[in-house]
């Protein structure tokens, strides 16, 4: 990578930064409410995609192995309203059957 690539993307985040410091800040209250419940998803926009990249990223390639199923399982005990506690539980367990299966 490049010294001016890396200097871009430095100015770029940054700029991304003080735009929502500044330019969100000074929002009218009317657009406010149109823009706070877009901003609310953000976080979990970001966790999902960590969750994704972490399970399935190699070294350069796609990785498709018992994480993947931990983490369906773990998905659809959220979505059936388990407590935290159980998600992980059964997250955990699928995951390890499916590492014992092979």
């Amino acid at each position: 990578m490049s010294w001016v690539s890396i200097i871009v993307l430095v100015v770029g985040a940054y700029g991304f930064k003080v735009f929502g410091v500044l330019g969100l800040g000074r929002v009218a209250d009317g657009a406010a409410a149109r823009v706070e419940p877009l901003t609310s998803l953000i976080p979990a926009a970001l966790f999902a995609a960590l969750i994704v990249v972490q399970t399935v990223a190699g070294d350069e390639a796609l990785v498709l192995d018992a994480r993947v199923v931990g983490v369906g399982v773990g998905a659809v005990a959220v979505w059936r309203r388990a407590p935290f506690v159980i998600v992980v539980v059964v997250a955990m367990t699928a995951t390890a059957l499916v590492r014992w299966q092979t």
